[in-house]
């Protein structure tokens, strides 16, 4: 890689690339099913993308954060801390005017605002066993209440295989099936619009050899409202199972908050 005092935008995005690939991707991109969506393989300048994985930090070398329950085992990180130096440089170029252009022409979603503190984001790490359950993404930005309408994820796993499983996989809104597989491979980068029905995961265990981790960068992109059509109140991920008993029966706690909600709902008329 070029010394700091050498290094250009040029250096973090294929800039000579990105009005073509823009124009190629923007109608397959709104036409795409089961949601509009985007791969690009090779995107980034390769030597850059390895020095960014060289920095990925292993599990237990930084204070991660994790889930670990029947919906999602992962381990993830949003401190700007635990960003490598050329990591760092990296997502601050993702949530810069250039690359909310390129999204722009890409997705037609104007007026793009980038999350500086990657709410949910960051990096992102599953080990062996983990998984992460079909869903739809939070809508709403924490505190500032902005709409929540583009995922970026970049993926760094070099020499994947199919038998280990981790593809990204989108599902149709029914919950009827599996529409597009993609692997998470080395410099590939995936755009895709969220809604309450953009239904996407990796729902089965990994199967990499011990040692071996799925590893992605995860970025988001928001507005201040959305269309119409696409409105809904403020909530949570919303996991979805692809057959009936695959997240087995909710706990005593879950089944009590959802009785008290209906019960809360009868009372009091919205």
């Amino acid at each position: 890689m070029q010394s700091v005092q050498n290094v250009t935008r040029e250096t973090f995005l294929p800039l000579p690339r990105m009005q073509e690939l823009a124009k190629l991707a923007a109608g397959s991109y709104r036409r795409a099913t089961p949601f509009p969506h985007a791969i690009f393989d090779d995107f980034f300048d390769p030597a850059m993308l390895e020095l960014v994985l060289s920095e990925f930090p292993a599990p237990g070398q930084i204070a991660w954060r994790g889930f670990k329950n029947e919906y999602e085992i992962k381990l993830f990180s949003s401190a700007e801390a635990a960003f490598g130096p050329v990591t760092r440089l990296l997502m601050y170029h993702l949530n810069a005017s250039t690359f909310l252009d390129f999204l722009t022409q890409v997705t037609g979603i104007d007026y793009l605002i980038p999350d500086p503190t990657f709410n949910g984001g960051g990096l992102h790490q599953i080990q062996r066993g983990g998984k992460l359950g079909i869903h739809a993404d939070f809508n709403k930005l924490k505190g500032c209440n902005l709409d929540r309408r583009l995922n970026v994820l970049i993926y760094l796993n070099k020499n994947w295989r199919d038998e280990y499983g981790g593809h990204l996989e989108l599902w149709d809104r029914n919950m009827t099936r599996c529409e597009v597989k993609a692997a998470p491979l080395f410099n590939r980068m995936v755009v895709f619009s969220t809604t309450d029905f953009s239904y996407h995961g990796h729902p089965d265990t990994l199967q990499c050899p011990e040692g071996m981790t799925r590893k992605s960068l995860a970025l988001y992109y928001y507005t201040n409202g959305r269309p119409a059509e696409e409105m809904s109140a403020k909530h949570s991920t919303l996991f979805k199972a692809r057959r009936e008993g695959e997240f087995g029966r909710p706990s005593w706690r879950k089944r009590m908050r959802a009785k008290l909600k209906n019960l809360t709902r009868a009372i009091i008329p919205r």
